[in-house]
This record gives C-alpha cells, structure tokens and sequence, in this order.
C-alpha cells in the first residue's frame, strides 16, 4: 500500500518544505533520505521561486521550494485534499478557521488555498490538477504522517470533524496519550501498522507552544538518518528514542525547520 495513484477528498496528501535556498535544501534532504530531485519548476512571485519535487525509485514523494516574499519563515507544509477548494475554504471560515491565502490556480499541482484553524495551526487545501500527491508513503524515505499540536484539543477536534469529517480516537503511546484522527471510509496505511487503518492524521499531547503542524517520515536507521543531518548543516534536537514499536528523532534542516524521523521496530 506504499504506493499510490491518488487520494480522496479529506486526506491529507501532500507535504512541501520552503526556505530561502531551496538548492541547499536538496542537497540536504537528498542526503538524509536518498531523494532525487526533478528539474525545479517556477513559482509565482517577484522575484519567482523554485519548486523541486522530490522523488524515490522514481515517484513523487515531497516538494522542496523557495520560501516566498511575504511569508512569515521557513516551515514544512501539509496539504490537504478537497473536492473543492473554495466551498472548503467558506466552510474553514464557518468553523472558526482563517483564510491565509485565497484559493488560487497553481498549474501543474492544482488548486490551492493556505488556511489555519482556530487554534492557529497553518495547513494547505487543495484539489488536485496533474499532480495527485505522494506516489510514496510509508516506507523508508517517505513521508508517513503529520501531526497537529493542537493547542486546545477540543476546539480541534470539532474544527477537523466540521471541515473534514475526521473522528479523534484516544491511543496510548506507552505513557503518552495521542489522538488518532480517522476518516470514515477510508482505507490507508498498511495491514501490520499497530493503528487503524482509516487513520489520516494524530493529535500530539496539547502542548505550552503555539499550535501547528508537523511531519514524520520513515527511514530504515533512525540513527543514520541523525548523522546524515549533522553532518550536512542539519542538527538533532531530540536524539533518537526507543517508543512502542518503532525508534524516533525529531531532526532539523539548515534553516532549522523540524521534521521526525521514525524506524519501526515491531520485531523487537
């Protein structure tokens, strides 16, 4: 089930992750995970940015570009798809949420629109165009889940169920309680994962920081993957950690954006 042709309105499907040289970005990321890039395509702007799409064995996996002008710092960014970007983007609003960016064409990924809920967190909305986001998801190299730091859960919880349909299930990770967020219907992940499999996002414990949104990828050596990031501009602000089922680190680019990195560990 690593390998997908497409998602379904209401499941998050594509990541991106911008800064102020996307080229340095490349290298980097190409080397913590073994991508490889596509030619850059060209952003809107003035001046006009860059935007890479990662790959690995040859499918799209995750976007690297330019951070734009006027936007606040460099981040990783979530998308969500929809069937209709702007009918979603009047229900975020209904829902207490805020309209970032208007929808807007942005040939060839499709149709898109930046939006927070109300606790603050940013993510994407998008119906897609030529692209249909990842080819690639859950295995080593690829992108696995994001995560919402909530800020306050139950304004969260009710935002996600209005706008998307999603349900919160409580699930416990040795000591730590987490939201799994899942969408009736849908069918994901693979047949071994410890979590159902109509989950599409979790729900991290609420936490003293602002709200916001985080990825996770998964690697085969989560030890390695530290290495490759401090050796090559990166740093590990939270070294690697033996959890339930699986080995996690919470790593950060050159820019110091942060992203976790997790290796399952069910045979042990």
């Amino acid at each position: 089930m690593s390998e997908r042709d497409g998602f379904q309105p209401g499941v998050p499907s594509w990541v991106d992750v911008m800064g102020p040289d996307p080229r340095r970005l490349t290298a980097f990321y190409g080397t913590v995970f073994g991508w490889d890039f596509s030619d850059p395509g060209q952003m809107p702007g003035d001046p006009p940015g860059e935007y890479f799409v990662a790959t690995l064995r040859g499918r799209d996996v995750a976007g690297v570009a330019s951070l734009p002008a006027d936007a606040n710092e460099p981040g990783w960014n979530t998308y969500i798809e929809v069937a209709d970007v702007d009918d979603t983007a009047r229900r975020v609003e209904e829902a207490g949420g805020t309209v970032l960016a208007p929808p807007f064409d942005a040939p060839p990924a499709g149709r898109i629109a930046v939006v927070a809920d109300p606790n603050g967190a940013s993510f994407a909305i998008w119906k897609p165009g030529e692209r249909r986001g990842a080819q690639l998801v859950n295995e080593p190299g690829a992108w696995s889940m994001s995560a919402l730091n909530p800020g306050d859960r139950e304004r969260a919880a009710a935002f996600y169920g209005s706008v998307f349909g999603w349900t919160v299930d409580a699930f416990q990770l040795g000591d730590v309680e987490v939201g799994l967020f899942r969408l009736p219907g849908f069918v994901g992940g693979e047949p071994e994962q410890p979590v159902p499999r109509d989950l599409v996002a979790t729900m991290l414990p609420q936490r003293e920081r602002g709200a916001g949104w985080s990825v996770d990828f998964w690697v085969d050596d989560v030890h390695r993957a530290a290495a490759a990031a401090a050796d090559n501009g990166g740093s590990v602000p939270s070294p690697p950690e033996d959890l339930p089922g699986f080995r996690q680190a919470v790593l950060a680019d050159p820019n110091g954006v942060p992203f976790s990195v997790s290796q399952l560990m069910l045979d042990t």
